[in-house]
């Protein structure tokens, strides 16, 4: 393939504003074919793709070889390590249905709360958040979707509390990977010693607990409008507040990678303790074709053994206790080194930065055994032991897997390639230069840089690498505080979780509406515009005197 590319970022009549017009152009035809269109994902993110690919060529003069390059690289990404999770995680759901185990798991809950929406809080947001701090990536959207779906709620709904319980943990996800990325990125960026991860952390846990607050609020109006936070607002505001103290004291104060472990054990904690003394005025029968939650309540409840209740969980202990064990310090660093984990630069792709470095992103890493994914492959097949699933079934459901996701399959890989195309070639930097020429005004927009490179990437390690280094030196040129907006790009980063195409496609694909991704977005994008903006508040007043105090100073 053709020769060595430098980014410029402002192709167009040397101008960034100009330029920015032609970068924004990938990212509006996604969100008009999916939002307005109704387009099928997977369609949509080739259409863009391909968008993209123009742009780069005719606009910012990449090699047509280089950018065909670069969209590979982002397709193999997509599916290794991210389908590679998704798929595998969807794999260990399937064996307990095939068990009959799925059943008994959502019985059990009922027996915690017989009350839909609390089952939520419980299973989406406590239990998603533990997911997230484990896996990340797409794992706890994957599952709890489809868990929601096992207690009876309608796909669309599901997949809707789904996504929006997928906020306030992200920041924290996969132990504190997108804080350490961040505190990578951004530690030669200026010169300040509060640029690590230790105290870039903490700023983020002095942000996220405020969206951790309202989320489960908002997890039971989706559910039951305003009969729902009426009847279950104990519930939901004792599992965000203490999801909040919890998040918040974990991150300044015992560890940030643990601090999602910590939070999330806390809230469910707390739930199952309130629910002992306390429990809704009413516990509504709602219909599965009507308004309210969209599920339907057992009348007559099956009696489970203790045995099989405790089979029932063992697949997602047996998660929960791999990913741990995965995670330990030694054990993580031996695995982080060949063979197990391979770093190679992609096969013909030269692409330089502004400052005429190799951009990192061009080196792409291959953990074959310490990823998420092949951790899933050994709780799949543990779990297929412990739920006594013979062999021969077990594989026919894991082919059945793949043929269940190929829609999201295109789909994921088509959005990562538009988005290594959007990086590798200056657009995604044009459009946050633009942004970062705002000024003072850029502490409001800081947190709506994360957010879009999340939504673009569906990963707030991703949009930090991407941003996080602007983020610093755009607060250097503007006499801001380089690590509240450096903690702004992954705490705004995280509420782009729940349009990304990429979490779309999975909720969709998990829940059976591939196709109908756009149905969802349509569902959720209010809520991320919603909270974004007291995001923005937040950042905004935490720049001022109003609330400086919250900035750490060492």
């Amino acid at each position: 393939m053709d020769g060595v590319f430098r980014i410029v970022t402002d192709p167009v009549s040397d101008s960034v504003a100009i330029s920015a017009i032609f970068a924004v152009l990938p990212l509006l035809t996604l969100f008009v074919l999916l939002g307005v269109v109704r387009m099928r994902a997977w369609l949509a993110g080739v259409i863009s793709l391909a968008v993209a690919l123009v742009v780069a060529v005719a606009v910012y003069s990449m090699p047509v070889g280089q950018a065909l390059l670069s969209a590979s690289e982002g397709a193999a990404f997509g599916f290794f390590p991210i389908l590679w999770i998704v798929i595998n995680a969807i794999w260990v759901y399937n064996l307990t249905v095939a068990s009959g185990h799925f059943d008994v798991l959502r019985r059990s809950m009922e027996r915690v709360s017989p009350d839909l929406r609390i089952q939520a809080v419980i299973v989406a947001f406590c239990f998603g958040a533990l997911l997230e701090a484990l896996a990340g990536f797409g794992t706890p959207v994957a599952v709890t979707v489809v868990m929601l779906m096992a207690l009876g709620f309608r796909p669309i709904k599901a997949a809707a509390v789904a996504l929006i319980a997928n906020t306030a943990p992200v920041a924290f996800g996969a132990l504190a990977t997108p804080i350490t990325t961040l505190g990578t990125v951004t530690a030669g960026a200026a010169d300040d010693p509060r640029l690590n991860a230790d105290t870039l952390g903490a700023m983020v846990g002095r942000q996220t607990p405020v969206l951790a607050v309202v989320v489960p609020l908002i997890l039971v109006a989706v559910i039951d409008g305003r009969r729902g936070v009426k009847q279950t607002w104990p519930a939901a505001l004792i599992a965000g507040v203490v999801f909040a103290v919890a998040q918040f004291v974990a991150s300044n104060y015992i560890s940030v990678p643990l601090t999602d472990i910590v939070a999330s054990l806390a809230a469910a904690a707390a739930v199952v303790l309130l629910l002992r003394v306390w429990r809704p005025a009413a516990t509504p029968v709602l219909s599965s074709t009507g308004g309210g939650s969209g599920a339907v309540l057992e009348a007559e409840p099956k009696h489970d053994s203790a045995g099989e209740v405790a089979r029932a969980y063992a697949p997602y202990l047996i998660i929960i206790a791999i990913f741990s064990v995965a995670n330990l310090g030694p054990i993580k660093d031996a695995l982080a080194e060949p063979p197990w984990t391979v770093k190679f630069a992609w096969p013909g792709l030269h692409v330089l930065g502004e400052n005429g470095q190799p951009l990192a992103s061009t080196t792409f890493t291959l953990g074959w055994l310490p990823a998420a994914g092949t951790l899933m492959i050994l709780a799949g097949i543990l779990t297929a032991v412990v739920l006594r699933v013979r062999p021969g079934r077990a594989l026919r459901a894991y082919g059945d897997t793949y043929v269940e996701l190929r829609h999201a399959i295109v789909t994921v890989m088509a959005v990562l390639a538009l988005a290594y195309v959007l990086n590798q070639s200056g657009q995604t930097a044009t459009l946050g230069e633009f942004l970062a020429g705002a000024g003072s005004f850029f502490v409001f927009l800081s947190s709506i840089l994360g957010w879009i490179g999340v939504a673009v990437t569906g990963s707030d390690t991703s949009a930090n690498a991407l941003f996080g280094a602007l983020q610093v030196q755009t607060a250097a040129d503007a006499g801001l505080d380089p690590v509240l907006l450096a903690a702004a790009n992954s705490s705004g980063g995280v509420l782009g979780k729940m349009i990304s195409p990429q979490n779309l496609a999975i909720a969709a694909a998990a829940v059976g509406m591939a196709g109908k991704e756009g149905d969802i977005f349509r569902r959720v994008v209010g809520w991320s515009a919603i909270l974004l903006l007291v995001m923005c508040v937040l950042v905004t007043l935490q720049a001022t005197p109003v609330l400086d105090w919250m900035v750490p100073s060492v």
